[in-house]
């Protein structure tokens, strides 16, 4: 274990923790713990809703898809950054502006209980316990990927290392709510995007320029830089290119992203941050891409099957001072950390307003609340330690799930929620099963057809069952001064 690594490493965590006890003291009620007084700036607001979306398979999954197949990678990130876009776009102004018009909901099973009075009980209940089951897989994959990084970097058993990337993303969740994880967000997606130029930069440089990099990859497998092909020479089918590109659909249904957008000051804003968060998500995936790439021609021999997703890790460890390396090794942590955090919170929204203080005490007053707020946390945190302590965990694997879960269950929903005014509550709450369900199906069905990626066919059912009948339902009554 390196003392100038592991020195970079405290002092990290520590600055993360100290943001979390100053956030602590802005905390007064729900609303602050929950969405930060809804005043979040355009910077905070971009790199907050991207670090939180992009999560430790930016450094470890990514890089490790791109290490082993090559070209075929980038369909992935040309997915996300056409659905980044389009969630900026068509979902963020609306949601600020009918999250707060809904009775100022705090979070998107309230808001979805709002706007669909004749279905609220439900609907709400049944978002949360979606909700519950999804991020328990997501914060899992958190764990998992600073598991990963405290056994290579640290060189600690992974078991410990597990349960110290908990320790420290709880602490400063639990202390600030909201506005620790916004604010230790910025500094985490600033140090990510910071990451992902000067590592590929150097690798590149070492092996000699982006030139004798692809002849080295070429040497090693032509296939690679086929991207219309897969490592193995298949040519890549309909179904291969849907399930890749089908990653962007995603966006649209992912609470922590979209909590950003709730939390801003105003819909003004969201222009100025629609650009921030587009230059960053431009850049770190494109830097992810070329981490993977680099590392195909920089290890000889290649590294061993399982190991992939620790090319980043091992290309630092190799190519830096052990200060520069702690400090790259730092934006591991920041990837990890500026998901989880924002997983965790969401969680703890979804048990102690969605099902606690709305489906068991309604009378609990702000301070019982908050309280339940932070217990959940613990709570949603001990289940996703659970099975994080499973050493053959993916990264990759309890992303994409839980990202299909997601996107499928909320996604066509609040699209059509948000642009579609006379769409009917039992409309909405079968849209709703529609999506989630499929998924938890898909995910368990293999061969062919079966073989797409169950978001793609859960988004498709969900806008199915919310397009088809709408015509034929009576409009939802308008919440006064909704837009």
């Amino acid at each position: 274990m390196n003392p100038v690594v592991l020195g970079t490493f405290l002092a990290y965590l520590l600055a993360m923790l100290a943001i979390g006890l100053l956030a602590m003291r802005r905390t007064r009620d729900m609303g602050d713990y929950l969405l930060g007084g809804r005043r979040l700036g355009p910077w905070v607001t971009a790199l907050s809703a991207e670090a939180s979306d992009m999560s430790g398979w930016l450094l470890l999954g990514l890089p490790g898809y791109a290490y082993a197949s090559g070209l075929e990678a980038g369909w992935i990130a040309l997915g996300l950054l056409v659905g980044t876009w389009f969630n900026w776009t068509l979902l963020a102004p609306a949601l600020r502006r009918q999250t707060q018009a809904c009775g100022d909901a705090l979070t998107l099973p309230e808001y979805l209980a709002r706007r669909f009075p004749d279905q609220a009980r439900p609907l709400r209940i049944g978002a949360a316990l979606f909700i519950l089951v999804f991020f328990t897989l997501y914060t899992a994959s958190g764990l998992v990927a600073g598991g990963k990084l405290f056994e290579s970097a640290l060189g600690l058993p992974y078991t410990t290392a597990v349960v110290v990337s908990a320790a420290v993303i709880v602490g400063y969740t639990f202390l600030g709510g909201f506005l620790a994880v916004s604010w230790t967000d910025l500094v985490q997606g600033l140090l990510m995007g910071a990451a992902l130029v000067v590592a590929p930069v150097i690798a590149l440089f070492d092996q000699g320029g982006l030139a004798a990099s692809l002849a080295a990859v070429e040497a090693r497998n032509p296939h690679l830089l086929d991207p219309f092909t897969s490592a193995r020479g298949d040519a890549l089918d309909a179904v291969a290119l849907l399930s890749l590109l089908g990653w962007g659909l995603g966006y649209f249904g992912q609470p922590h992203i979209l909590a950003r957008f709730m939390a801003v000051r105003g819909a003004r804003e969201l222009h100025r941050a629609r650009t921030i968060a587009m230059g960053w998500v431009t850049l770190t995936l494109l830097g992810a891409l070329l981490v993977g790439w680099a590392g195909i021609g920089y290890f000889d021999p290649p590294l061993p099957k399982g190991e992939e997703e620790k090319v980043f890790l091992k290309l630092v460890a190799l190519l830096f001072h052990p200060l520069m390396a702690g400090i790259l090794l730092a934006a591991v942590l920041a990837a990890i950390m500026s998901t989880a955090d924002s997983q965790l919170l969401v969680a703890s929204s979804a048990l102690a307003e969605d099902l606690y203080a709305y489906a068991v005490r309604p009378e609990a007053p702000h301070a019982v609340r908050v309280r339940t707020g932070r217990l959940a946390v613990l709570l949603t945190a001990g289940s996703a330690l659970v099975l994080a302590l499973q050493p053959g965990s993916r990264v990759l694997d309890l992303v994409a799930w839980a990202w299909a879960g997601f996107g499928a269950t909320f996604g066509p929903l609040l699209l059509f929620a948000l642009h579609r005014p006379a769409l009917g509550g039992r409309q909405a709450l079968a849209g709703m099963l529609a999506g989630g369900l499929t998924v938890l199906a898909w995910r368990h069905m293999e061969g062919g057809l079966f073989d797409l990626y169950e978001l793609v066919p859960g988004f498709a059912a969900a806008t199915l069952v919310l397009a088809w009948p709408a015509r034929r339902t009576r409009p939802t009554p308008r919440t006064p001064g909704r837009s």
